[in-house]
């Protein structure tokens, strides 16, 4: 019986740490690990996305869903330079992600040899904590060993980079003992970390002095559900969410106020601009101008790494640690607090925002308000589905309209806040869990970019998987939203006409030409059967929203410099000012007055 090559003692390496699956598009750069993952058979399934981009953005995901290492895999050159947008989605996020790709031959680096990149150089930034070239054998057990523990350790995305020359040769499986060797091992636990009690009995001693307590959660959060719960209740406390904290907390509480900052609500907003004290978990939420203003609320922050603490607000005290864990420290110390006003006054406020919100969603628009479309998906989404959204104005009704319940996973690109990722996270998302519905809510700009290249992996797969749903929701609006609502709020320029239209294309007719089933929907009345039909549907599903475009994403609150460039924009002659105008008095007119239905 022949050695196992390199290629084959990697594959199984990965394996015996937990691999079980890889993102990847072939080349010959790869042409050795392609031939080793075919020998291991279904010990690590392959999964072949329509481009190496989608292939780092399904590994991205399967890390969010389910706190595993995902594993992505490219060829040399080109397909390596595909994957960089992805991985910095994942370094962004402070996922665990390991990518690994082809290099030329090593006799022929350094000879301007075609597609030959410095690739060290190249990932040496998105996959800095560690990036290395495999140049013998011998050294391929230790680079996997290392690659994986530290992304998993620091949370980060790790390179190697494998030549396709040493791809075939025959593996040293235990290296030579000899001055100058490495021998390495598997395994990793992660450690309890929790701050001195001396700490927390100072941060305890701050938070109950506070009578008007704010929490903002983020990713960090995601795992200390009840804990969050318990302190919020003792202290009388609202609490907001940062984007990738949106299933941290149901939003069915009373005291949850939802999203924060320019996508976020009126109720967080209120929430921070009145607390007297503010604690921070999990979040490294980057708009410090919706956070207490400086010198307004003594602080707590409770963070994993010791690098993001206070640098968005200058906080009081800071604890390292796990959320969870450094919770269930502090909470024998907390005293409950008696006078409710502050927390009543919240609960009375987010309740009224879900009346203002429902008013906006059932405003008529041309043909179809973008609000109602998320709206009436809130109150059919199964449970235990699997959230992800893509960049764009599709992140405001997600982070406003989705009312995420217990049980639910949801995402998008925080960090990088990147376009593209909403479908090929459902992608990830269903091959980590097949027996769970994953609904990506993406914009057409995003649609267009790769999504509906994407179908085709869909078509390629969905007949593996136990429960064959799979929903994809595309906002037709025929305009990138997001940026050109930027043009005229931030900028006071008018829509660029020439940058920001986007053809118009048949998503739900192509869905179902590759064997999906499309369903259009061109009338509010149609939106919530068609939410029905795809979730009873006997395969993946595309529901082709025709939206208004000129529905405006109000952030919570608006400033004198945000509405003198709104007004200069139509001033100037923006190709949709009359529509602009009556979609935004339509607005303003539901916060004021959230019973009145729209006609």
């Amino acid at each position: 019986m022949s050695s196992p090559m390199v290629s084959d003692f990697l594959l199984n390496r990965l394996h015996e740490w937990g691999v079980r699956r890889m993102y990847a598009y072939p080349g010959d750069g790869i042409n050795g690990l392609m031939g080793a993952l075919d020998r291991i058979g279904d010990k690590i399934q392959l999964v072949r996305a329509r481009h190496e981009e989608m292939c780092a953005f399904m590994a991205c995901a399967h890390a969010k869903f389910t706190g595993e290492v995902g594993v992505c895999m490219a060829t040399s050159g080109p397909g390596a330079v595909h994957l960089l947008n992805g991985l910095y989605d994942a370094k962004l996020d402070h996922q665990p992600v390991l990518a690994i790709v082809g290099q030329q031959a090593r006799s022929a680096l350094g000879g301007h040899y075609q597609q030959e990149v410095d690739l060290t150089n190249l990932f040496k930034d998105v996959a800095s904590e560690y990036v290395e070239m495999a140049t013998v054998p011998a050294q391929v057990r230790h680079l996997v060993d290392r690659a994986m523990r530290i992304a998993m350790s620091k949370k980060t995305v790790t390179c190697l980079i494998v030549p396709n020359d040493l791809q075939t040769m025959e593996a040293v499986e235990t290296p030579p003992r000899a001055h100058g060797t490495i021998h390495s091992g598997m395994g990793y636990r992660a450690p309890r970390i929790v701050p001195e009690h001396a700490d927390l009995e100072q941060a305890a001693e701050l938070l109950n002095s506070g009578k008007k307590v704010a929490i903002l959660v983020g990713a960090g959060a995601l795992g200390a559900t009840d804990e969050v719960m318990q302190v919020a209740d003792l202290l009388g406390a609202g609490v907001a969410k940062a984007l990738l904290g949106k299933a941290a907390l149901p939003d069915e509480l009373p005291y949850v106020t939802g999203a924060i900052g320019l996508l976020g609500t009126k109720p967080s907003w209120d929430l921070m601009t009145g607390c007297d004290t503010f604690l921070m978990i999990g979040s490294r939420f980057p708009y410090s101008e919706f956070l207490p203003k400086e010198g307004q609320a003594r602080s707590v922050q409770i963070d994993i790494d010791p690098a993001m603490m206070s640098i968005r607000y200058p906080m009081e005290i800071n604890l390292v640690g796990d959320a969870a864990a450094t919770l269930r420290e502090l909470i024998p110390l907390l005293k409950r607090k008696e006078d409710r006003s502050w927390r009543e006054k919240i609960e009375k406020g987010v309740a009224e925002w879900w009346q203002v919100l429902e008013a906006r969603a059932m405003h008529a628009a041309d043909p179809i308000n973008p609000m109602r479309v998320f709206w009436e998906a809130s109150k059919r989404l199964p449970d235990n589905c699997i959230l992800s959204c893509d960049s764009g104005s599709a992140a405001n009704w997600y982070a406003r309209d989705i009312k995420i319940r217990r049980g639910m996973l949801a995402s998008l690109s925080g960090g990088l806040a990147t376009m593209g990722p909403g479908v090929p996270y459902a992608i990830g998302a269903k091959f980590a869990f097949p027996d769970r519905v994953p609904i990506a809510l993406v914009g057409d700009g995003a649609m267009q970019m790769n999504g509906n290249a994407e179908l085709i992996t869909i078509a390629d797969y969905w007949k593996e998987w136990s429960d064959p749903r799979l929903v994809i929701v595309v906002l037709n609006n025929r305009d990138l939203n997001q940026v050109t609502w930027e043009e005229r709020v931030q900028e006071g320029d008018p829509r660029y006409d020439a940058a920001q239209h986007v053809p118009d294309f048949p998503y739900a007719r192509y869905a179902e030409m590759v064997g999906l089933k499309g369903i259009l929907v061109n009338n509010p009345e149609q939106i919530g059967p068609a939410f029905d039909a795809a979730f009873a549907a006997d395969r993946p599903c595309v529901i082709e929203a025709i939206t208004d475009p000129e529905v405006p994403p109000l952030p919570p609150h608006i400033t004198f410099k945000q509405a003198r460039a709104f007004a200069e924009s139509m001033l100037k002659g923006d190709s949709k000012t009359p529509a602009m105008i009556r979609e935004s008095a339509r607005e303003m007119m539901a916060s004021i007055f959230p019973g009145g239905k729209g006609g």
